[in-house]
């Protein structure tokens, strides 16, 4: 079973910077796809950005291209969001997500999430 966690959440001002944190444990295999959604009250879980495990192939939503930076570490199993220039917009709960395949941009294609992580972004 693979298992996420998120860390690193928090407020911050708006134009400040934040990194959010997906640990696996588990089985986790180089093929894997990982992934980051948002969800803000009220509304839908939205893609944020995505990544093979290999990190050879990565999207964006555009809300977020140039700001945003999906990374992971391979000796601690992590996947990183840096997220800079944040915006009020910015704030919801971030969750992480895994799949033993290239799903892209789909909720629906993820097999495996975390609990997720509020970033609340201020005024």
């Amino acid at each position: 079973q693979v298992q996420l966690v998120e860390s690193g959440g928090g407020l911050v001002q708006a134009g400040g910077s934040l990194r959010i944190s997906c640990a696996a444990s588990g089985r986790t295999f180089s093929s894997y796809a990982m992934a980051w959604f948002r969800q803000a009250p009220g509304k839908e879980r939205e893609f944020v950005a995505a990544s093979t495990w290999s990190g050879g192939t990565t999207y964006y939503a555009d809300s977020v291209k140039g700001r945003f930076t999906i990374s992971r570490d391979d000796a601690l199993n992590t996947v990183f969001l840096q997220m800079n220039s944040l915006k009020p917009d910015d704030t919801a709960v971030y969750y992480c997500a895994a799949n033993p395949g290239w799903p892209g941009r789909s909720l629906g294609g993820y097999r495996y999430w975390g609990q997720g992580t509020q970033v609340t972004v201020s005024s």
